[in-house]
């Protein structure tokens, strides 16, 4: 399979990707190939699959809750609890399958092809295979929220992976002092991925292997944010969206969001989404080079910079070498190249239409069955 005509995107000439099973074969100028399924683009950018650091799959159902800035997570928890009860129960109401599935494809739909899940339950067990779902670390809460963490975490029989935690979501000295007590209690220097670190000092950055920066939930949440143009001199920086709990569903306006901080530049947002988390959580992506895992987005060429797209502007998404999202512009050729159509969901974000593969619809259906108030960013079309 041969993706031809696209641009890098700090490339100067079209380039043809050439994939073969699950593995980029070679990226090559534009030529004419006579493989069997060639598919030719106009005016368009192909860049890594994103890997989204930090998501609850599950927790993708929820509107977003909260009526002020608060001090720190504990007291937001505490508040939507009290304030949107009934909201929580009717939610929770879909199976937990369901509402995981449905965080599945909400990453999809915005490109990302790898998501690091942050939730109980199916948490890192649950399986799918449209994206890759990361369950290669051991999974904490939080230290105020995690029942026996500091057991959890000393575990000596768990050294393979490194722990991950919601830690210093907050801005004040409470948020500060529990990212210090963290650190006291690892008595075994397990490695440590940190998810928000708003409260996060450099000295503290410094004993953690990564921090998942996560800046629109921390403004929805705190109004403030972690001071990344700081941080990132002492630890690896990754990127997340966290759940729609607080946050869009839509990882592009939270990248837009993130470039208005100023705290990375575009190619160090870009490494927070490709290189940087294929590092920490050692998988073979985040790059378009030759025996990398074909994961790699292609989209409409717009002006400004990548961080300009949306989901409607997503052309085609390819995770592992298979093609499991396109867009009706470039129907007609895989129609004419027999590519297997039936396996595909047909459905409209704003005024686009995509195919994305396996059941959306029927899973939309399903999840109203349970909680007809539910929203989706997309229509059965």
């Amino acid at each position: 399979m041969v993706f031809s005509n696209l641009n890098l995107i700090n490339g100067n000439e079209p380039v043809s990707i050439k994939v073969e099973g699950r593995l980029i074969k070679s990226v090559t100028p534009t030529a004419t190939s006579t493989d069997e399924l060639v598919l030719d683009f106009d005016n368009a950018i192909v860049f890594p699959g994103l890997i989204n650091s930090h998501d609850h799959l599950d927790f993708n159902l929820f509107p977003q809750f909260g009526d002020r800035f608060y001090q720190n997570y504990t007291e937001w928890g505490a508040q939507i609890h009290r304030q949107y009860k009934e909201q929580i129960k009717q939610v929770l109401q879909v199976p937990q399958q369901l509402r995981a599935a449905w965080g599945v494809y909400k990453n999809l739909l915005a490109g990302v092809t790898t998501v690091v899940d942050h939730s109980d339950g199916p948490g890192p067990g649950y399986q799918t295979d449209l994206i890759n779902v990361v369950q290669a670390y051991h999974c904490l809460h939080s230290v105020q929220f995690e029942k026996r963490w500091k057991w959890k975490l000393n575990n000596p029989m768990k050294f393979n992976y490194p722990y991950v935690i919601h830690t210093g979501e907050g801005i004040d000295e409470l948020a500060h002092q529990e990212i210090d007590q963290l650190l006291k209690a690892n008595l075994f220097n397990k490695k440590l991925i940190g998810i928000h670190g708003v409260a996060m000092q450099a000295r503290q950055a410094e004993k953690f292997k990564a921090l998942v920066w996560c800046p629109q939930s921390n403004f929805f949440l705190l109004n403030q944010t972690a001071d990344i143009k700081n941080l990132k001199q002492h630890t690896s920086i990754l990127f997340g969206t966290d759940s729609a709990l607080t946050s869009d569903w839509n990882i592009w306006e939270h990248l837009r969001l993130a470039v208005k901080t100023g705290h990375l530049n575009a190619a160090e947002l870009l490494a927070s989404l490709t290189t940087g988390p294929a590092q920490i959580w050692k998988l073979n992506t985040g790059e378009l080079t030759a025996n990398k895992d074909a994961d790699m987005v292609i989209g409409r060429k717009k002006p400004g910079s990548l961080y300009s797209l949306n989901p409607e502007d997503i052309l085609l998404v390819m995770h592992r070498g298979k093609i499991i999202l396109f867009d009706a512009e470039i129907h007609q050729q895989l129609a004419d190249k027999n590519f297997p159509l039936q396996q595909f969901d047909r459905v409209k974000i704003g005024d686009a239409y995509k195919y994305a593969i396996g059941n959306i619809t029927g899973l939309m259906e399903q999840i109203r069955s349970y909680y007809p108030e539910a929203l989706f960013p997309v229509v059965a079309a």
